[in-house]
């Protein structure tokens, strides 16, 4: 079993709570070994919205497989927020250097800064707090304009919602894909955002229908893309004839034929790979393109 455990503090957003609690929980109902635990300093937290929230005092055990998630707080600047006491630093840091993984949301960074796992990474939290976590924190890099980032096994996310977007990426990087977007579409999450990609990507500007089938396709090739995906094959995911899938994908996408949106994935992706030194020609062998010809020609037409 895999336990995850959330450290609530006083203040804490429900939101940034139970938005990747529920995406774990969803990982349990579809058979991952997820346990949840909620521990806190002390039995009884007040949320920012009233409700109050009971937590063991006590910490399980944790081994180097476990997760530990900080959910932010409110507060009107992370200085006058909650201060983690040192049990809860120690606890922190010795699950990271254990090999664990620690994770944040939203002002939840501050806690990981105060436990010293910001020190030399690269972190991140919502667009009103980063000026004042990178004075609080000088050692660390905070990174504007992600919705997550994750550092040799320290993940902080943005504001409240980017919590569910770091549940699914942290599912997606143990299980696959393929869970992380069942999960999503489980819970009509219908785009899985990625930290480090363009808020409007593909998988957000076309999947704002409610063609369930389409869905469940476009679900497919999100976790393989790079793989050759035949429209035979794809019809027969979808339980419907070649030509019928057609004609409702570019209907619900907005013109799109399942390979159009096929090469618009892959082109994405080959973009970010250039973008962080990738030549073209790996970055289109990367995506499941033979050589970078045609890269360059779904860059000129698209531009």
């Amino acid at each position: 079993m895999t336990r995850v455990v959330f450290v609530l503090l006083p203040g804490v957003h429900l939101l940034d709570l139970a938005g990747p609690a529920q995406v774990f929980s969803t990982a349990v109902a579809f058979g991952q070994p997820y346990v949840l635990d909620y521990v806190a300093e002390q039995a009884q937290v007040p949320s920012a919205q009233g409700l109050p929230l009971t937590a063991r005092t006590d910490w399980p055990g944790l081994g180097p497989d476990d997760l530990v998630v900080v959910p932010g707080w409110s507060a009107p600047t992370l200085r006058g927020g909650p201060r983690i006491g040192p049990a809860t630093a120690g606890r922190l840091r010795a699950h990271h250097a254990a090999g664990g993984t620690v994770a944040s949301v939203c002002a939840g960074a501050e806690a990981l800064g105060q436990a010293g796992l910001l020190d030399g990474r690269r972190c991140t939290t919502h667009h009103q707090l980063q000026d004042e976590l990178a004075a609080r924190h000088p050692r660390a890099t905070v990174v504007r304009d992600v919705l997550f980032s994750a550092d040799d096994r320290v993940v902080t996310s943005a504001g409240i919602a980017s919590g569910i977007d770091l549940a699914l990426h942290l599912l997606a990087a143990r299980h696959g894909p393929a869970l992380a977007a069942r999960v999503a579409r489980e819970m009509v999450i219908y785009a899985r955002r990625n930290g480090n990609e363009p808020q409007a990507s593909a998988m957000l500007r076309h999947r704002s229908h409610v063609d369930d089938t389409v869905h469940r396709v476009q679900d497919l090739i999100d976790a393989r893309y790079a793989e050759p995906l035949p429209l035979a094959r794809l019809a027969a995911h979808a339980g419907v004839s070649a030509r019928t899938l057609t004609r409702q994908f570019t209907r619900a996408t907005g013109g799109l034929t399942p390979l159009r949106y096929q090469q618009t994935l892959r082109l994405e992706r080959a973009e970010h790979l250039i973008g962080h030194g990738a030549t073209v020609e790996s970055a289109a062998r990367e995506v499941g393109f033979e050589d970078a010809r045609m890269v360059r020609r779904l860059r000129s037409r698209s531009s």
